[in-house]
């Protein structure tokens, strides 16, 4: 599994509708081969940060980085960005997804 995790920091005229304006871009990755999961969040310390957390099977996200929709998404993005967003990118990561945590469960 390829696990990724990117801040999307946002000029804060373009923070309110930065995950309507992304929405047709998070629906087309979510719908792609090989994608495992596509979530974004909004930074509990900067109300102006989005973090998507990403996950593709093994060799997929070759397919995300030169899709339409990829494209299209980063030809705006620099618009909006106030910042190069940060990545963190990880190949190889053993698992398919989500797991349970060991330490939490409910009582």
């Amino acid at each position: 599994m390829i696990f990724i995790v990117v801040k999307f920091p946002t000029k804060p005229q373009h923070t309110d509708g930065f995950l309507d304006r992304a929405k047709e871009f998070t629906e087309a990755t979510r719908a792609e081969e090989g994608n495992i999961f596509f979530e974004w969040a909004k930074s509990v310390e900067d109300e102006n940060t989005f973090v998507l957390t990403e996950a593709f099977q093994d060799g997929a996200a070759g397919a995300h980085v030169n899709s339409d929709h990829f494209k299209t998404f980063v030809g705006w993005a620099p618009d909006v960005v106030s910042a190069t967003p940060s990545i963190i990118s990880v190949a190889d990561v053993p698992g398919d997804g989500w797991g349970e945590m060991g330490e939490i469960s409910p009582r």
